[in-house]
């Protein structure tokens, strides 16, 4: 395994705000290529119209709930691979890659045939107004035929973030962005010599970025560090899948009760009455706006699980931990001053995503109100990276479900529906729950009992 050996980056040594930002600005960077795509997807479906903008929110939370495997088993690897690597088990990590690989190709060719034959059924359940079915419905199919190659960009990446070597992903996502935003423009609008293809080339383009982006990140797996997972056989290994599966399946829970409470979110939104779009279409744009804000703090988040992982690996809980508070602490600052900025230009914010009247105002109001909660979303985001990287997945799940499921779905449907507050109602659930969901995972990583954990 000396070819991994001699492209590691150190991170359990040194100093640690050097470490930090080693690690954190590729990452940050990679989040802001992701944040323009996302952004581009809901200004050129805006457009079209409402409707098609409507539909790009609501279908890209189901999308993230069909790929929270993949990000599952991301964090089990880089748990994993990070604690190896810091140990200085090179083959334990490479293999760990290989058996992560292994799982991911199953599972998203099982979803890519279920998404296919069920994607009408789906929509329906998810409670989307019936007049953007039908749109849903085709973006939902397109979408599911990228999994496969998405599912191995995300472990890909995530392997190459566990050993440090982050400015691999960091070319490979810039190329992915690049090909999705051209792709939005060229095949919605048909600019030569693309077809014109509508809506539809939304999901396209989408599909195709994940496709070269996957073959890239296998190149760069063949041409250098990571060339040992070519080698041997490809044979599930027991052993490594079970811890895999044993730090993922919290996380993939976590997820889905995040991106499941979002859809209710939007469910509740979509009961408000005659108002129901403008407020579905003002959520769909906050939110995109708000993933602005918090790349630094899910850029930290990402660091915070290697450099933890890599520390605890090399038998440093203490370090491990001083790395966790500074980038909390840090990141909790940065995030309160650009969520100051938003909250005074919150309309200029809003109107570069929409020239609708109403959904501008919408979309204004929740941003200045969802502002607040900002420094305890950064402590919350950073906290539970770290405590992932140490494998203490079942602690991050509780809390992002106390505070979804317990706090803020029966708030905004009381608040919404029963006290007749409409959408403002949902957007005081949200801050309210977020406030919550801060203090909580605070408390877990201050108990300190992940630092006794064993991977």
């Amino acid at each position: 395994m000396k070819t991994i050996r001699a492209n590691l980056v150190d991170l359990t040594s040194g100093n640690l705000w050097s470490n930090i930002w080693r690690i954190s600005w590729p990452i940050f960077l990679i989040m802001v290529f992701n944040s323009f795509v996302g952004l581009t997807d809901v200004y050129v479906a805006g457009l079209i119209s409402p409707d098609v903008q409507a539909a790009v929110g609501f279908i890209g939370q189901i999308y993230f709930l069909i790929i929270i495997i993949a990000n599952a088993i991301s964090i089990g690897v880089v748990a994993l691979v990070s604690r190896s690597i810091g140990a200085g088990d090179y083959e334990r990590a490479a293999e760990a890659g290989k058996q992560s690989l292994i799982s991911s190709v199953g599972v998203a060719t099982i979803l890519t045939v279920g998404g296919l034959i069920f994607s009408k059924e789906i929509v329906a359940a998810t409670g989307f107004p019936i007049r953007i079915r039908d749109i849903s419905e085709h973006f939902l199919r397109i979408f599911t035929l990228a999994l496969g190659p998405n599912y191995i960009l995300i472990i890909s990446t995530a392997l190459f973030r566990a050993s440090g070597e982050v400015k691999k992903p960091l070319v490979t996502m810039f190329a992915v962005s690049l090909i999705n935003i051209i792709g939005d423009f060229a095949l919605v609008f048909g600019i030569f010599p693309f077809p014109r293809m509508g809506y539809a080339g939304i999901a396209v383009a989408t599909a195709a970025s994940m496709i070269a982006g996957m073959i890239i990140n296998l190149f760069f797996f063949y041409s250098s560090t990571w060339q040992a997972i070519y080698k041997g056989t490809w044979t599930p290994v027991p052993d490594l899948l079970r811890k895999i599966i044993s730090i993922g399946w919290p996380a993939a829970l976590l997820q889905v009760a995040w991106n499941a409470g979002t859809i209710v979110l939007y469910n509740i939104l979509g009961k408000v009455g005659d108002k129901s779009i403008v407020a579905i279409a003002s959520i769909t744009n906050g939110l995109r706006i708000e993933a602005f804000i918090y790349l630094p703090a899910f850029a930290m988040n990402m660091a915070a699980a290697v450099l933890i992982g890599q520390n605890l690996g090399a038998g440093n809980p203490d370090r491990a931990a001083q790395v966790g508070w500074k980038i909390a602490f840090s990141g909790a600052l940065f995030i309160s001053s650009v969520a100051l900025v938003v909250f005074i230009w919150a309309v200029e914010c809003a109107s570069l995503l929409t020239t609708n009247a109403a959904v501008l105002e919408e979309t204004t109001r929740y941003l200045r109100i969802n502002m607040v909660s900002e420094p305890f979303m950064a402590m919350s985001a950073i906290l539970a990276g770290g405590l992932q990287g140490a494998g203490d997945t079942r602690g991050t799940m509780w809390v992002i479900v106390i505070a979804m499921w317990l706090i803020r779905l029966p708030l905004a449907y009381f608040l919404a529906l029963v006290a007749g507050y409409g959408a403002v109602g949902v957007w005081y659930a949200m801050i309210t729950s977020m406030i919550v969901q801060g203090i909580l995972m605070t408390w877990r990583f201050r108990q300190g009992r992940w630092k006794t954990l064993k991977v």
